[in-house]
């Protein structure tokens, strides 16, 4: 009981920090992209339902020599939770995967989902207010990847984009493109990294903690749902510089406080960028996301937000959320997964493989190195031998049979 109060107040004296703006401080993923040479474009584009969101663009390589006007086919990469656009390319050229597709000879597209430190503003309402922050994961997926795919298809004039999706990426792709059959045109493949949809397997033990304190509660999205959670902070910014960096004698307590949630490999952390990695992250995100992902721990369903019975009755019209209809799903898919992911359990991606149809499921790579865990597949250091050098050779291969 002492653990769980101790978790709790160190997650809720987080949540009340105080955000930073959208910009944070040195390290953006404007600062990292321009650093390494590569050109850098910020577009912005909003939803349906009024949310201004933040792309950034790497048109063509800063490395590889070509024509800057040509054609280029699009690569379009969508964070987890928490995440941002940063987190395509902390690792730098030769290892992040943004810059491996643009030297690849990809248009790569960063998105940033409504809500994270690149995507604060909506048309009417304040992120400072409690309005804002009324979405979880099933609004990224419905609103806010539609959009900016259209955006992209427009402005390039390509009709098809390849989809990268990490962890929540994953989510909400799979979402939109079970209830929306519209994209199943708009997408030539989709990479999914560490995919998440279902989590009854879940095996990290702060999440499974949080879980039993909060998962029955079905208050507990009235009581704090419209809240921010995880904001981008200076405190999280001056951690990662005094007590994450090379120099400090505790800096094996914020890898293993990472190893607790995602899973431990310490052989595959690099320690450096453990500051880098903690100046953009976590980069914000409502309340609802993390807790429309304990419920999928709670019920072993793949199934939208549960409001509680009598809400529920009113939202969909029975007592229970209803299922995502994964047999929907017609696009080419390619997952990527590992046996230490703490998120992502082997046996619920086993799971998913089987709930989606046989023919959309063209390759499912188990990651060689049985310590690779969630965060790895981003910044991992062997990460291209490990992953990416599939990623690349899928993507050149993927087509329908």
């Amino acid at each position: 009981m002492k653990l769980r109060i101790i978790i709790l107040s160190v997650l809720i004296s987080l949540v009340v920090a105080a955000p930073s703006g959208k910009s944070r401080g040195r390290v953006t993923t404007e600062t990292l992209i321009a650093d390494h040479g590569y050109p850098f474009e910020e577009h912005t584009v909003q939803t349906s339902d009024g949310y201004v969101l933040t792309m950034h663009r790497i048109p063509y390589s800063g490395r590889v020599e070509s024509d800057e006007d040509e054609p280029r086919p699009v690569a379009f990469l969508m964070h987890g939770i928490l995440c941002s656009s940063s987190d395509w390319v902390l690792l730098g050229p030769d290892n992040a995967l943004a810059y491996l597709l643009s030297d690849a000879g990809y248009d790569v597209w960063l998105g940033n989902a409504r809500g994270n430190t690149y995507s604060r503003e909506h048309v009417k309402l304040n992120p400072l207010f409690g309005s804002f922050w009324n979405f979880d994961w099933h609004e990224i997926g419905l609103y806010d990847l539609p959009a900016m795919i259209d955006y992209i298809r427009y402005y390039t004039g390509e009709d098809q984009v390849t989809y990268f999706g990490h962890s929540q990426g994953t989510t909400s792709f799979l979402l939109l493109n079970s209830l929306n059959e519209r994209f199943k045109t708009r997408i030539k493949s989709a990479h999914l990294l560490a995919p998440v949809a279902f989590m009854e397997n879940m095996e990290s033990p702060l999440m499974d903690l949080v879980s039993l304190t909060l998962g029955g509660m079905s208050k507990v999205p009235e009581l704090f749902g419209n809240l921010e959670f995880l904001p981008s902070s200076a405190v999280m910014r001056i951690l990662g510089q005094n007590t994450c960096a090379d120099s400090s004698p505790i800096q094996a307590l914020c890898s293993n406080v990472l190893f607790l949630i995602v899973g431990h490999d310490a052989e595959n952390l690099n320690t450096t960028l453990l500051p880098e990695i903690l100046a953009t992250n976590p980069s914000g995100s409502s309340i609802n996301q993390g807790y429309h992902y304990l419920q999928l721990f709670s019920s072993g369903e793949f199934r939208q937000f549960d409001y509680g019975k009598v809400r529920n009755k009113l939202v969909y019209g029975k007592t229970k959320p209803p299922k995502y209809p994964l047999e929907n799903v017609d696009v080419p898919i390619y997952m990527y997964y590992s046996d230490n992911d703490y998120m992502a359990s082997v046996v619920d991606v086993h799971r998913l493989i089987r709930e989606l149809p046989d023919s959309t499921v063209k390759r499912a790579y188990r990651v060689p190195h049985d310590k690779w865990n969630h965060m790895d597949f981003l910044w991992g250091m062997n990460i291209r031998e490990q992953v990416y050098d599939a990623v690349l050779e899928d993507v050149k291969s993927a087509k329908w049979d």
